[in-house]
């Protein structure tokens, strides 16, 4: 599933493994209702619906946060997401751990421009205004230390 909407989203910018495509001209909603028409000067973006988690232990959660804040797809965020997990995570209250969830719901660059205080590029929506978590996310990610970053383990020794 993942694999073939990553093949439509880079239909619609024209490129597939070297080879130009048709441009995308319609959208569809798997909720019913009418086709969107697309044209070419159109901004397609494509996220997935979140899947619904019951009944998962907060011990599962962590570890799923882990691995979602550090196989982002994109360095920049992987980085900053997995060095923010690493010091934060374990802490974190389960209504802080369920923000952290949402937040990492929201595409790659989305956060990262969020995270670095670039809202000209992406604007910060409602939800995340008043978020202790992503002020706490903003303050980690300027590096006042002006350490030399890495990917931290994956199990601290």
């Amino acid at each position: 599933m993942l694999a073939r909407t990553l093949c439509q989203a880079l239909r619609t910018q024209g490129v597939y493994r070297g080879m130009t495509l048709p441009r995308m001209t319609a959208l569809y909603s798997t909720q019913g209702g009418k086709p969107v028409v697309v044209s070419e000067k159109d901004e397609v973006r494509v996220k997935l619906e979140p899947i619904k988690r019951t009944g998962e232990t907060l011990e599962n959660k962590r570890a799923r946060l882990v691995y979602q804040s550090r196989k982002r797809g994109i360095l920049e965020t992987d980085l900053l997401l997995s060095r923010f997990a690493s010091k934060y995570l374990s802490s974190m209250t389960p209504e802080e751990l369920e923000e952290y969830d949402a937040l990492l719901d929201e595409l790659d660059w989305d956060i990262y421009y969020w995270a670095t205080r670039n809202y000209s590029i992406t604007p910060l929506p409602e939800r995340f205004k008043d978020s202790k978590l992503l002020a706490k996310l903003q303050d980690f990610s300027e590096n006042k230390k002006k350490e030399i970053l890495r990917m931290p383990n994956l199990h601290p020794n």
